[in-house]
């Protein structure tokens, strides 16, 4: 299999250890029971500032509901997060006041894919390809770290809000 390993080999996201943006080991079991919305940011793309408030929005509302929001920094998409992994988190931080974990930079698509993307793009395969095709491609995780949905790019962070509001169980 393309992915490196079969889909039912890994059933949820929380079997992962991702790198934070400082490079120290994260285990994502640690937001079991949380609804997760993982999101492959760049600062210099045309989305960002748009994505960015619209995120930070969604985190501020749902993150006492049990919501989480992962930002993985990604370079693959004409070269719009040029710099490091912990200036990708200022940028999120400072701007727009993120709260949410920004995470190592890490690659999306092709040999040097990240594992957890591996598991995303298994579970949810985009429009005619499993690839991501630009950024802030977005995914929507259950509190048993299953994919739910899949988003495009052009698909606003506020735009799913209630699949968000139902996958926490809100009103």
């Amino acid at each position: 299999m393309s992915c490196g390993f079969a889909v039912n080999e890994l059933k949820s996201i929380h079997e992962f250890t991702v790198k934070d943006s400082r490079g120290q080991d994260v285990d994502l079991s640690i937001y079991e029971g949380k609804v997760l919305l993982v999101v492959n940011v760049a600062s210099k793309c045309g989305f960002a500032d748009s994505n960015y408030t619209q995120l930070t929005e969604l985190y501020s509302k749902y993150k006492e509901q049990g919501l989480e929001i992962f930002a993985f920094p990604c370079n693959q998409f004409l070269k719009q997060e040029p710099g490091t992994s912990l200036e990708a988190q200022e940028f999120a931080c400072t701007r727009y006041s993120a709260e949410y974990p920004i995470f190592q930079k890490v690659h999306v698509n092709g040999p040097k894919t990240a594992p957890v993307y591996k598991f995303l793009k298994a579970s949810k395969g985009g429009f005619c390809t499993p690839q991501i095709k630009w950024n802030f491609t977005k995914f929507l995780v259950d509190r048993e770290g299953r994919v739910i949905s899949r988003y495009g790019p052009s698909t606003a962070p506020k735009a799913i809000e209630s699949h968000i509001k139902k996958a926490l169980g809100v009103d």
